[in-house]
Protein backbone atom coordinates (compact mmCIF):
# COMPACT_ATOMS: atom_id res chain seq x y z
CA UNK A 1 0.00 0.00 0.00
CA UNK A 2 1.19 3.52 -0.86
CA UNK A 3 1.45 5.73 2.22
CA UNK A 4 1.75 9.13 0.45
CA UNK A 5 -0.37 10.61 -2.31
CA UNK A 6 2.78 11.99 -3.93
CA UNK A 7 4.04 8.41 -4.41
CA UNK A 8 0.93 7.19 -6.29
CA UNK A 9 2.03 6.24 -9.83
CA UNK A 10 0.13 7.53 -12.86
CA UNK A 11 -2.10 4.97 -14.62
CA UNK A 12 -0.71 3.18 -17.65
CA UNK A 13 -0.85 5.43 -20.75
CA UNK A 14 -1.52 8.65 -18.82
CA UNK A 15 1.89 10.16 -19.52
CA UNK A 16 2.91 10.42 -23.16
CA UNK A 17 5.92 12.04 -24.78
CA UNK A 18 5.65 15.47 -26.35
CA UNK A 19 5.07 15.65 -30.09
CA UNK A 20 8.11 16.80 -32.05
CA UNK A 21 6.67 18.47 -35.13
CA UNK A 22 8.57 19.02 -38.36
CA UNK A 23 11.11 16.19 -37.89
CA UNK A 24 10.64 14.47 -41.23
CA UNK A 25 7.87 12.76 -43.12
CA UNK A 26 8.42 9.45 -41.35
CA UNK A 27 7.53 10.94 -37.96
CA UNK A 28 3.89 11.44 -38.98
CA UNK A 29 4.12 15.14 -38.12
CA UNK A 30 6.72 16.16 -40.69
CA UNK A 31 6.61 18.36 -43.80
CA UNK A 32 3.79 20.84 -43.04
CA UNK A 33 3.73 19.87 -39.33
CA UNK A 34 -0.05 20.10 -39.03
CA UNK A 35 -0.26 23.63 -40.50
CA UNK A 36 -1.86 22.73 -43.82
CA UNK A 37 -0.38 23.78 -47.17
CA UNK A 38 0.30 27.48 -47.83
CA UNK A 39 -0.56 30.90 -46.48
CA UNK A 40 0.37 33.24 -43.67
CA UNK A 41 -0.66 30.81 -40.94
CA UNK A 42 1.54 28.07 -42.42
CA UNK A 43 4.60 30.29 -42.77
CA UNK A 44 4.69 32.18 -39.46
CA UNK A 45 4.75 30.97 -35.86
CA UNK A 46 1.37 32.24 -34.64
CA UNK A 47 -0.12 35.33 -32.99
CA UNK A 48 -3.12 35.26 -35.33
CA UNK A 49 -5.57 34.53 -32.54
CA UNK A 50 -4.71 37.85 -30.88
CA UNK A 51 -7.57 40.10 -29.90
CA UNK A 52 -7.99 42.80 -32.60
CA UNK A 53 -5.58 41.10 -35.04
CA UNK A 54 -6.58 42.26 -38.53
CA UNK A 55 -4.36 40.23 -40.85
CA UNK A 56 -1.30 42.42 -40.54
CA UNK A 57 -3.26 45.64 -41.06
CA UNK A 58 -2.81 48.20 -38.29
CA UNK A 59 -5.63 47.45 -35.80
CA UNK A 60 -8.43 49.99 -35.43
CA UNK A 61 -7.56 50.84 -31.82
CA UNK A 62 -4.12 51.99 -33.02
CA UNK A 63 -5.51 53.90 -36.04
CA UNK A 64 -8.02 55.98 -34.09
CA UNK A 65 -6.84 59.12 -32.28
CA UNK A 66 -6.57 59.00 -28.52
CA UNK A 67 -8.45 61.73 -26.67
CA UNK A 68 -9.10 62.62 -23.06
CA UNK A 69 -7.96 61.17 -19.78
CA UNK A 70 -9.54 58.77 -17.30
CA UNK A 71 -8.17 58.79 -13.79
CA UNK A 72 -7.78 55.18 -12.66
CA UNK A 73 -7.65 56.29 -9.00
CA UNK A 74 -10.74 58.53 -9.02
CA UNK A 75 -13.24 58.06 -6.20
CA UNK A 76 -16.68 57.67 -7.74
CA UNK A 77 -19.42 59.30 -5.71
CA UNK A 78 -23.04 58.15 -6.01
CA UNK A 79 -25.63 60.92 -5.95
CA UNK A 80 -29.20 61.01 -4.70
CA UNK A 81 -31.75 63.82 -4.54
CA UNK A 82 -33.54 64.92 -1.36
CA UNK A 83 -37.01 64.25 -2.82
CA UNK A 84 -36.17 60.57 -3.44
CA UNK A 85 -34.77 60.23 0.09
CA UNK A 86 -37.89 61.89 1.57
CA UNK A 87 -40.15 59.39 -0.25
CA UNK A 88 -38.27 56.32 1.05
CA UNK A 89 -37.49 57.33 4.66
CA UNK A 90 -39.85 58.21 7.52
CA UNK A 91 -39.53 61.19 9.86
CA UNK A 92 -36.47 61.04 12.13
CA UNK A 93 -34.80 58.19 10.24
CA UNK A 94 -31.02 58.03 9.90
CA UNK A 95 -29.92 58.12 6.27
CA UNK A 96 -26.46 56.66 5.66
CA UNK A 97 -24.81 54.83 2.78
CA UNK A 98 -26.02 51.39 3.95
CA UNK A 99 -29.62 52.61 4.34
CA UNK A 100 -29.53 54.12 0.84
CA UNK A 101 -28.24 50.83 -0.60
CA UNK A 102 -30.95 48.88 1.21
CA UNK A 103 -33.60 51.31 -0.10
CA UNK A 104 -32.27 50.81 -3.65
CA UNK A 105 -31.44 54.49 -4.19
CA UNK A 106 -27.74 53.90 -4.94
CA UNK A 107 -25.71 51.00 -6.32
CA UNK A 108 -24.41 48.38 -3.90
CA UNK A 109 -20.84 49.00 -5.09
CA UNK A 110 -20.94 52.69 -4.10
CA UNK A 111 -18.23 53.78 -1.67
CA UNK A 112 -19.33 57.40 -1.14
CA UNK A 113 -22.59 59.35 -1.53
CA UNK A 114 -23.58 62.97 -2.11
CA UNK A 115 -27.05 64.39 -1.51
CA UNK A 116 -28.29 66.87 -4.13
CA UNK A 117 -31.04 69.43 -3.69
CA UNK A 118 -33.59 68.51 -6.36
CA UNK A 119 -37.14 68.42 -4.99
CA UNK A 120 -38.55 69.08 -1.53
CA UNK A 121 -38.14 67.35 1.79
CA UNK A 122 -41.21 67.48 4.01
CA UNK A 123 -39.91 66.00 7.26
CA UNK A 124 -36.73 65.94 9.36
CA UNK A 125 -34.10 63.32 8.56
CA UNK A 126 -30.64 62.69 9.99
CA UNK A 127 -27.98 62.33 7.30
CA UNK A 128 -24.58 60.62 7.74
CA UNK A 129 -23.05 61.06 4.29
CA UNK A 130 -19.84 62.03 2.49
CA UNK A 131 -20.99 65.23 0.75
CA UNK A 132 -23.99 67.51 0.37
CA UNK A 133 -24.78 70.33 -2.04
CA UNK A 134 -25.56 73.83 -0.74
CA UNK A 135 -29.19 73.61 -1.90
CA UNK A 136 -29.70 70.23 -0.25
CA UNK A 137 -28.09 71.47 2.98
CA UNK A 138 -30.50 74.41 3.13
CA UNK A 139 -33.56 72.20 2.53
CA UNK A 140 -32.50 69.59 5.11
CA UNK A 141 -31.77 72.19 7.80
CA UNK A 142 -35.02 74.05 7.02
CA UNK A 143 -37.00 70.85 7.61
CA UNK A 144 -35.25 70.34 10.97
CA UNK A 145 -32.89 67.60 9.87
CA UNK A 146 -29.22 67.16 10.77
CA UNK A 147 -26.19 66.50 8.57
CA UNK A 148 -23.02 64.70 9.60
CA UNK A 149 -20.29 64.72 6.96
CA UNK A 150 -18.15 61.57 6.85
CA UNK A 151 -14.59 61.57 5.53
CA UNK A 152 -13.93 59.85 2.24
CA UNK A 153 -10.65 58.04 1.62
CA UNK A 154 -9.64 60.58 -0.98
CA UNK A 155 -10.11 63.58 1.29
CA UNK A 156 -8.09 61.90 4.08
CA UNK A 157 -5.24 61.23 1.64
CA UNK A 158 -5.39 64.79 0.32
CA UNK A 159 -5.19 66.18 3.89
CA UNK A 160 -2.20 63.94 4.67
CA UNK A 161 -0.46 65.10 1.50
CA UNK A 162 -1.11 68.74 2.38
CA UNK A 163 0.60 68.39 5.80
Amino acid sequence: MVDYLSKVPAPEGANTGRRRKGRGVGSGLGKTAGKGQKGQKARHPGNFGKLAFQGGQTPIQRRLPKRGFRNAFATEIASVNVDMVAKRFEKGATVDIDALKTAGLIERAAKAVKVLGNGDIGHALNFKINAVSAGARAKIEKSGGKIEILETKKSAQAEAAAK
